[in-house]
């Protein structure tokens, strides 16, 4: 893997796959900063979207993911953030995509449609690839809004 400090935040419906991500990566030897939920009990992701998206920005992880039941709440709240490209990945491919020509540096994880090996596939899709450039790199620098 070419990340050494990657940082997870889910609410309670991405509680167990993050869980299990967590482990996975520790396994690999990556340092993790989990940013919670610690629980199944009901609770709201941008509580957990925002701390993580801000460590990611603040260089604190080098990158990031975040799980919620359909991968779109989490995924809006942390894209709030002029420093974050994440992107929904339901399949490697749009996690390899997402990262060679997007850039991304979260990945967002829809935690109640994802088998917890299908998901750890996407997240090795998404961590073992390398930003392209070239004519996305021009693209990459009109996403930040100016005001």
């Amino acid at each position: 893997m070419r990340f050494k400090k990657i940082g997870l935040g889910c609410d309670h419906a991405g509680f167990a796959l993050k869980t299990f991500l967590k482990g996975e990566l520790i396994k690999k030897g990556i340092e993790v900063v989990d940013f919670g939920t610690n629980s199944e009990d009901s609770t709201d992701y941008p509580d957990y979207a925002h701390p993580l998206a801000e460590a990611v920005e603040n260089g604190e992880c080098e990158i990031g993911i975040a799980i919620c039941g359909s991968g779109n709440g989490i995924n809006m709240t942390v894209n709030k953030h002029q420093g974050i490209r994440s992107a929904v990945c339901w399949n490697t491919e749009i996690a390899y995509l997402a990262r060679l020509h997007n850039d991304a540096n979260i990945c967002s994880l829809p935690g109640r449609f994802l088998k917890q090996q299908e998901a750890w596939k996407i997240v090795n899709a998404f961590l073992t690839t390398g930003f392209e450039g070239g004519r996305h790199e021009r693209r990459i620098k009109k996403i930040q809004c100016k005001k």
